[in-house]
């Protein structure tokens, strides 16, 4: 049976827009996305660049001149979408026998961006819920690397088996697999997660 719930937050909990995010890469002048730039985005993912530094790559890399900093910073974060209110309800409801944890690749700027955007009473309610928050750019990991797995199990004395992850990027579902994590490959369009104790039911016992 489950002891643990480690949880993803974009598109689990934040949906994302990945559509306006291109059309306002697209209007800033980002023509391609090339291996380069998602190298870069990774490393900033990892915390490895600052924001600093990603400003002014990404100034030289597109196109458009005359933008101001406001502009691309509005535009990395156009990706964001809202957070339902029951999403947050249906953690703050998780019988409390359950280890909850959040493990997401994202960044300094996206994270600032959520909680001003959904304001401090939401954003520490959501935290709060969680025995430990693993932000990529807090502990320079991501996923699909096995490393942010191995840190929460080992620093948290989880035991796989007992571990539920729930993300919607099937390559970190995969890495959970091989980790002898269980898993739940959530799908945007279809499912909501706070749907978690009937889709998995077979594996709580509430």
């Amino acid at each position: 049976m489950i002891k643990n719930i480690i949880f993803d937050l974009g598109d689990v909990f934040v949906n994302l827009d990945h559509k306006k995010f291109q059309e306002e890469l697209h209007y800033l002048g980002l023509k391609d996305i090339t291996s380069n730039l998602i190298g870069f985005n990774q490393l900033y993912e990892k915390g490895l660049v600052s924001t600093k530094d990603f400003k002014a790559y990404y100034k030289n890399v597109l196109q458009k001149g005359g933008f101001s900093e406001e502009e691309l910073v509005n535009s990395w974060v156009s990706i964001l979408g809202d957070f339902p209110l029951h999403r947050l309800l249906f953690l703050e409801r998780i019988p409390k026998k359950y280890r909850l944890f959040l493990l997401s690749n994202t960044n300094e700027l996206h994270i600032d961006h959520v909680q001003t955007k959904f304001g401090d009473a939401f954003y520490d309610r959501f935290v709060n819920c969680f025995d430990k928050i693993y932000y990529s750019h807090k502990i320079n990991m991501r996923k699909p690397d096995a490393d942010p797995f191995q840190l929460i199990v080992s620093e948290n004395k989880l035991s796989p088996s007992a571990t539920l992850f729930v993300d919607d990027t099937l390559e970190n579902i995969e890495k959970a697999i091989q980790l002898g994590i269980q898993t739940w490959h959530i799908n945007p369009e279809r499912d909501d997660v706070s749907e978690l104790f009937d889709v998995k039911s077979d594996l709580f016992s509430i």
